[in-house]
């Protein structure tokens, strides 16, 4: 009896653990209203101490990201069956409705609240490649949508069992420690954007307000990913799979820098950081147009981009600096020193960040120490 009771008891929990491995929901475009949690939608979910991604849903990368206090990133999209996307060389990619695109945010765990600045991808990942939930603190997962009537932002935030993620509109402040590369430990509120400060990112032309995606442009996704083990161009993935026409090929097509790969030149690390971090507001369109300061990569290394240029409306922006960039002078350069200050009256980016980021910063600084010339 007691054979037969424990091989019952097995098969139960081998039942549970197939129930509780299979996703809890199937992708699927929500045309209207807000999902009050992130498994309404199917695409990133909570499974047997796994971040799972739904049949159909395709994970991707950038060449250079945003920073975003340290945080990891998994980054998905997906699009109703037979439905594609027009490639675009220079802009962000023209998808259809019922695209769902989403971006979650994680720290490896250190003890009590605190993370840690940089991940081990080895212990945070298991062999299939899917986030061990035990070693990770899952923050937020950020949804846009693509309904008829254009981009919508809903933010999800998740609960301390690592279980769900329920919708979050009006925003949430997180207090965190995280643990510097050195070991230091710094405090900090990770800030989880509500609806009006995605909007102030996510509207790269200020004329129309329209929200808009950021990261998918060719320049940023002509990079490999890991695709079951195997790795593969992300544009050459998303073509094979339907979700991308009009593309012809990787050489064919704009690469950003990687912003870490040192055998790039420092001039195309340093932009195409810029680019990822600054450019969705500072370009001839954008919600910072008025400060003349564009750095996206059509702009030239000249005045606009913030050579000998004087700062607009700046105010303790400037920290008593002359010009945005002084070719040769990290020190005397307003730019370098914005984005080392954590005071919200200085710091720039103005949203999106309670921290430096050190290694951004002494890259724009190495950057702009190689510079000849001056502002004389």
């Amino acid at each position: 009896m007691r054979a037969l009771a424990a091989l019952l008891l097995a098969l139960v929990l081998a039942a549970c653990s197939q129930q509780a491995a299979a996703p809890l929901h199937a992708p699927t475009f929500i045309a209207e209203g807000n999902p009050p949690l992130l498994s309404d939608w199917g695409m990133v979910q909570a499974s047997q101490q796994r971040l799972v991604l739904s049949e159909g849903v395709t994970p991707y990368d950038l060449n250079t990201p945003l920073f975003t206090d340290y945080a990891q990133k998994l980054r998905t999209i997906w699009m109703p069956a037979g439905q594609s996307a027009e490639y675009n060389a220079d802009d962000v990619f023209d998808f259809p409705v019922g695209t769902v695109i989403t971006k979650t945010f994680f720290y490896q765990r250190a003890a009590g609240n605190r993370v840690l600045q940089d991940a081990d991808q080895a212990r945070i990942h298991d062999e299939a490649g899917q986030i061990d939930l035990r070693r990770v603190r899952l923050v937020e997962t950020r949804v846009l949508v693509h309904r008829e009537a254009g981009w919508v932002a809903l933010t999800y935030v998740w609960n301390e069992e690592q279980t769900e993620a329920p919708l979050q509109r009006t925003g949430a402040v997180l207090p965190l420690e995280l643990v510097r590369a050195g070991g230091a430990v710094e405090p900090f509120n990770y800030v989880v954007p509500n609806v009006t400060q995605c909007a102030a990112c996510h509207a790269p032309d200020v004329a129309t307000r329209e929200i808009l995606p950021i990261g998918p442009k060719a320049r940023h996704l002509n990079r490999d990913y890991l695709y079951d083990g195997v790795a593969r161009n992300q544009l050459e993935h998303l073509a094979s799979l339907g979700y991308l026409r009009g593309f012809e090929s990787a050489e064919a097509s704009p690469r950003n820098a990687v912003w870490t790969d040192t055998s790039a030149s420092l001039e195309a690390r340093a932009r195409a950081y810029l680019d990822a971090n600054c450019s969705h507001c500072h370009n001839r369109d954008g919600p910072a147009d008025t400060s003349g300061l564009y750095l996206d990569p059509g702009t030239p290394l000249s005045g606009n981009f913030g050579v000998c240029k004087l700062p607009v409306a700046a105010g303790l922006g400037t920290g008593n600096r002359r010009f945005d960039i002084v070719p040769g002078d990290p020190d005397a350069s307003v730019m370098p020193y914005r984005m080392a200050s954590t005071n919200p009256a200085v710091m720039m980016p103005e949203i999106g960040r309670s921290t430096a980021h050190s290694e951004g910063v002494e890259l724009v600084r190495q950057w702009i120490a190689s510079q000849e010339g001056s502002c004389r």
